[in-house]
């Protein structure tokens, strides 16, 4: 386990779960929405950030998190174990929110430099048809990669177990 792809809807975890990894595999940890947002919000040149992800990738280790659904074939071909967390709307609601309040005004940890957290009805729309719209085009390109290691995560319980069998 040494590429490890996360991908999910926004606010199920991606990053948490991408820093416990990192901090018990000891595996360079990159955040997707970190590299991508540059200063006030604005977006990397499309090819640049194809470009940067197939560099990422071709690194010996690494965890990635983070979706850009129009870059996630790189990631997914590169990566020798992928986690998808699949965490209820609600939940990816409620913790897109909690997450708003405590970075009001400031710049999260796992974000691009000067980008702010504020908050976006698109965010929330985006949360809100996840499970619709993008879940099943995820889901068929996981079952397309029989041969890699996948692990759906559905919730905290499935995600301690996770960590208790890498720690094995």
């Amino acid at each position: 386990m040494r590429k490890i792809c996360i991908i999910g809807s926004g606010g199920a975890g991606k990053s948490t779960l991408a820093k416990k990894l990192h901090d018990e595999l000891n595996i360079p940890m990159f955040h997707l929405d970190a590299l991508y947002w540059q200063p006030n919000w604005v977006g990397m040149d499309k090819v640049k950030w194809a470009r940067l992800q197939t560099e990422l990738c071709n690194q010996s280790e690494w965890i990635i998190d983070g979706n850009y659904g129009g870059t996630i074939d790189i990631r997914l071909k590169a990566s020798d174990v992928i986690i998808f967390l699949d965490f209820p709307v609600y939940l990816c609601l409620w913790r897109a929110f909690k997450r708003q309040i405590k970075y009001r005004g400031k710049t999260r940890p796992d974000m691009g430099r000067e980008c702010i957290e504020r908050f976006s009805f698109s965010f929330v729309w985006w949360i809100l048809s996840y499970a619709r719209t993008r879940k099943p085009k995820i889901m068929s390109k996981l079952s397309e990669l029989n041969e890699k290691p996948i692990y759906i995560l559905q919730s905290k319980k499935d995600i301690d177990k996770f960590i208790c069998k890498i720690q094995q």
